[in-house]
């Protein structure tokens, strides 16, 4: 979402990188250029402002220009008042215990990806332990009740709905009913969207917050309509009041201004960001996090708690004592590349490690490689992936035809698998012995001069 937007900021940056001393003139140059990168990432103008005065009053103190490492100094400036501008903290979400019904109200006007993202909230709160319930309550949209009921089996939590029904708060008072006896702690409201703001549908979402005194009152509001999010945001907050904020579509191409300036201009936190169209792509808002990725310093622990969803502990263990006994396997392989394709898009993690965002296409990635690994693999036996050494000449042929590709590919591909076999090898005398890894060091070490 902001490879242009870190790029311009990376650019603004060597201004002062490197540099044993910077002055005011430096300074007000890269902040200049953080001030234009900025409004080009359609940044609200009083955000921007703001910003840049804070950048400047803080920058031009003593503290960075006597500083031994002024341009690193200056840098922090930046992210600091970043994160401040993005919200500080995470916010998360404010319910109830288990022992009470909580509820959620999703606003929102039509095509912002409401319903959508209600079950994206369903799955993450099921995942977290809590009894979710979808209520349709959009009984406006054309099949808005149906997408709901479809997304809702798809992440097998319940969904209440109303055939034929005209009044959201009649359907939301038998959700109610029938949540009271099915133990359900966690109802999650989807409500009636226009393609604009009007006085009959703030009179409806006005009535379902009285009569279900929500916990939590979420816009979800999309990013490529950039600007316009955050005045849709004040609206709802002026009519209806928010707690916070869902953006969708944070994977976009968008340049990322309504995310800048929700924060600043409405005082909402933006709670949870869409990634993607699966269930599973909605992440948390951390601010923190978020800075990092716009200045190129990369999101590490995004990325680990990613793998660690995708990656069970014990087979990660498992896997490392394979590695070191040299027992790994085709079948180790196949379950590794099906293990990466769950993290979701190779660009974006390579976005959240430090130094990479921009740096690599989606173009530059090979995807078809891996496509093309796993279909070999997945076209031999059980037996063929644990014992690759009885894959012979006939065998490599009727992989190559169960594959759709060539037997030259299959054999690259197990010469390959011989390679990596003998570099785990190596990987793991290294790490048993300290004395191994230091004469392959030297060994490298004499190789390059």
């Amino acid at each position: 979402m902001f490879d242009k937007l870190t790029q311009k900021i990376s650019d603004a940056f060597r201004f002062v990188s490197g540099k044993s001393s910077i002055t005011e003139k430096n300074i007000d140059d890269a902040v200049e250029a953080i001030k234009m990168a900025l409004l080009e990432a359609d940044v609200n103008l009083r955000v921007v402002r703001r910003f840049v005065n804070a950048t400047i009053e803080e920058a031009k103190g003593e503290k960075v220009l006597r500083s031994v490492d002024p341009g690193q100094q200056f840098i922090k400036i930046v992210h600091d008042k970043m994160v401040s501008f993005l919200g500080d903290a995470r916010q998360d979400l404010v319910l109830k215990g288990p022992d009470t019904i909580s509820a959620i109200l999703m606003l929102g006007l039509q095509g912002s990806g409401k319903t959508t993202s209600s079950a994206k909230m369903a799955l993450r709160l099921k995942k977290e332990g809590r009894k979710p319930l979808l209520i349709a309550c959009d009984l406006v949209r054309p099949a808005a009740v149906e997408q709901l009921s479809v997304l809702a089996h798809q992440i097998d939590v319940p969904v209440y709905k109303e055939e034929g029904a005209t009044d959201s708060v009649k359907v939301y008072k038998g959700a109610l009913d029938w949540a009271r006896k099915n133990l359900i702690d966690t109802l999650i409201i989807d409500t009636t969207g226009r393609l604009q703001i009007d006085e009959p549908m703030m009179q409806e979402l006005s009535r379902l917050k009285e009569v279900s005194n929500p916990d939590e009152l979420l816009l979800v509001a999309d990013a490529m309509t950039g600007q316009s999010a955050v005045d849709i945001a004040k609206a709802f907050d002026e009519k209806i009041g928010l707690t916070g904020v869902v953006l969708t579509k944070f994977d976009s191409d968008t340049r990322g201004g309504a995310a800048l300036s929700l924060k600043t201009i409405t005082g909402k936190p933006l709670k949870f960001v869409g990634v993607g169209e699966k269930p599973e792509d909605f992440e948390p808002f951390h601010p923190d996090r978020i800075a990092g990725r716009i200045l190129g310093m990369g999101d590490v622990v995004s990325l680990v708690e990613k793998a660690q969803e995708v990656i069970d502990q014990k087979d990660a263990q498992e896997l490392q004592k394979k590695m070191e006994k040299e027992t790994f396997t085709l079948e180790d392989w196949l379950d590794q590349l099906r293990s990466v394709k769950k993290m979701g898009s190779l660009n974006k993690m390579l976005e959240m490690i430090p130094g990479m965002a921009g740096q690599v296409s989606e173009e530059d990635i090979d995807k078809a490689e891996l496509q093309t690994q796993e279909a070999i693999l997945s076209s031999m036996t059980r037996k063929e992936r644990a014992n690759h050494l009885m894959i012979g000449p006939s065998r490599r042929a009727r992989v190559a035809r169960g594959s759709g590709t060539s037997v030259a590919e299959v054999s690259r591909l197990l010469k390959k698998f011989d390679k990596m076999k003998t570099m785990m090898k190596k990987m793991s005398k290294m790490s048993k012995n300290p004395n191994t890894a230091q004469a392959m060091m030297n060994r490298m070490q004499g190789g390059f001069r």
